[in-house]
């Protein structure tokens, strides 16, 4: 996956403002509409582009409790972590989820509506998962910064 000095500029752009118009972001960056819009197609195509999102409020949507789950497989086997990242993929109540180092084998981002739903979810996730050895759960208290924006930096010698 290669980009240059331009596509790192668009990058930055839309990692800002996703709903600009070609126009707005060729723009900014330098570029016709056109060629601002072949950028982005391949810049999608060549995934350095995963996504084109909205940054949703939990809290505005009924789903005011949000966890950070710390999870530990049983045995660190390929099979297993395969079949537990396929759950995290499949389950509507994680958001983000990620295999890591560590003290833990996963970090799973949860919302709910109540505590109540949470629980459910516990046991319907992890304790009738023979896979997960324990489980640790911080409440988040206040979302201090939300986001997904990677800081771009311009290839070398560009």
């Amino acid at each position: 996956m290669q980009y240059d000095r331009i596509d790192a500029r668009i990058l930055e752009i839309v990692q800002k403002n996703n709903r600009l118009t070609s126009e707005v972001i060729g723009e900014m960056a330098g570029l016709s509409a056109t060629a601002c819009q072949r950028r982005l197609k391949r810049l999608r195509s060549e995934g350095i582009i995963e996504a084109d999102v909205s940054i949703v409020s939990a809290k505005a949507v009924g789903r005011p409790i949000q966890m950070l789950v710390l999870v530990n497989l049983e045995r660190e086997r390929s099979d297993i972590i395969d079949r537990f990242k396929k759950a995290i993929k499949s389950s509507v109540d994680v958001v983000n989820g990620f295999y890591v180092t560590g003290d833990a084998d996963f970090v799973l981002y949860v919302t709910a509506r109540t505590m109540e739903e949470y629980e459910q979810f516990t046991r319907r996730f992890f304790y009738e998962n023979p896979d997960i050895k324990g489980f640790k759960t911080m409440v988040i208290m206040d979302r201090v910064k939300a986001g997904f924006a990677v800081p771009i930096e311009p290839p070398p010698g560009d």
